[in-house]
């Protein structure tokens, strides 16, 4: 078995430059979540905001620069073609890996809350972590397509990836950041495993990365705490358990439709972190179990409408488009997991923000760029289609 080329630029034929639709539920999904997510960042900072800033709308308005910042992106990602990301993955996460050691350089990194994650330029604080995780989809998918063979039959090509990745997650730990470490190891061995790789190895993989995880947790008194907590909140609800307590309490007073927009009670100085990490429990206070399962319902879908792009690409002989797909829909569907199970106390609590939603500039402009992704990927996909029947003779006009 030989390694799959690397995918080429489509042909251009006289009668294939027609303007291809784009997948339109994944982008009227994609842009409900941000506008979602603009009204609900209002609605849970504007306590804090009058408090802090003296303007209720402070976080709004940069909330909503933020949106206009990660649309832009998100415009100039569309308009890159997929061999140009396939080309140059490699370089975009080595640099953005080195990136990361610039944050820990005392008088460049930023510190909030005690952890060290953000380089301040400007107004703008640059977050490399969140831009890691999207290059770590498309170095892994690159480098699937190169060495396919090698991670089907040998144990060193399904390693060879791993050790650029397990630096750039040691960087990330070292900030500290367990909940990226752990969503982008997670996304990555899920692309190794779509990709071929031996089971065996990837079950001993899991058990090594599982204990470093274990061992992380007994040795970092905060990160034990935090477990602890995890199990039973309200064995210390004024101290440890204070943030889950609260956010469970939100939970409990959305009953099934809510208490009505803007009029959640839990985000006024009860819940620390309400209109970031915890911004889930200020929905299903103000909008229920009914918004709760409307949302749970949006991430579901970006996440299959990904992975069935990542399909179609596979059936047309795509590699790299499909591991890219395949990975971005890993991405979401994990990181939204992971935030809502923080929030309804069924994870350890970790700083991992709510994809398309969140206050955070960074978490906003990565959202937008891997959408951005996936619809070039799905038009690219959808003229290679065209092309197919075109040339089996298919009649232009049903094309």
């Amino acid at each position: 078995m030989t390694a799959a080329a690397p995918s080429k630029p489509l042909s251009r034929t006289p009668r294939v430059r027609q303007a291809y639709p784009l997948d339109y539920p994944l982008l009227l999904c994609a842009l409900g979540l941000l506008a979602f997510g603009w009204v609900m960042v209002t609605s849970a900072s504007m306590s804090i905001a009058e408090a802090c800033c003296q303007n209720p709308f402070h976080y709004s308005i940069r909330h909503a620069i933020a949106l206009g910042l990660a649309l832009m992106l998100g415009l100039m990602a569309y308009s890159v073609p997929s061999h140009w990301w396939e080309r140059h993955g490699v370089w975009l996460f080595l640099v953005s890996a080195l990136v990361l050691i610039l944050v820990l350089i005392p008088g460049i990194g930023r510190t909030v809350n005690g952890a060290t994650r953000w380089i301040p330029l400007g107004p703008l604080n640059v977050q490399p972590s969140e831009f890691v995780k999207l290059f770590a989809i498309l170095y892994v998918a690159g480098y699937l397509v190169r060495h396919a063979d090698k991670v089907v039959n040998q144990l060193s090509g399904f390693i060879r990836p791993l050790v650029l990745i397990g630096a750039a997650a040691l960087l990330i730990l070292m900030q500290p950041d367990f909940g990226t470490t752990a969503v982008m190891l997670a996304t990555v061995m899920g692309m190794l495993f779509l990709g071929g790789a031996s089971l065996l190895p990837f079950i001993v993989l899991l058990a090594i990365v599982g204990a470093g995880l274990v061992t992380l947790v007994i040795f970092s008194p905060y990160r034990l705490e935090r477990v602890v907590s995890f199990l039973n909140p309200w064995e210390d609800p004024f101290n440890s358990g204070y943030q889950l307590s609260q956010a469970l309490i939100a939970f409990g007073r959305g009953e099934w439709f809510g208490v009505g927009l803007g009029n959640g009670i839990q985000k006024q100085y009860f819940l620390p972190e309400a209109h970031t990490d915890f911004l889930a429990s200020v929905i299903g206070e103000e909008l229920g179990l009914a918004g709760m399962l409307v949302l749970i319902a949006a991430f579901v879908f970006l996440s299959w409408r990904a992975m069935s792009i990542g399909v179609r690409a596979e059936a047309l002989k795509r590699p790299f488009e499909a591991y890219v797909a395949q990975g971005i829909g890993l991405w979401i569907g994990l990181q939204s997991f992971v935030n809502l199970g923080v929030n309804v106390g069924i994870l350890p609590t970790k700083g991992l923000t709510l994809p398309f939603m969140s206050y955070g500039s960074n978490s906003l402009m990565v959202g937008c760029m891997a959408v951005a992704i996936l619809l070039r990927i799905d038009v690219m996909l959808r003229r290679v289609e065209s092309e197919a029947r075109f040339k089996r003779g298919t009649p232009w006009s049903q094309a």
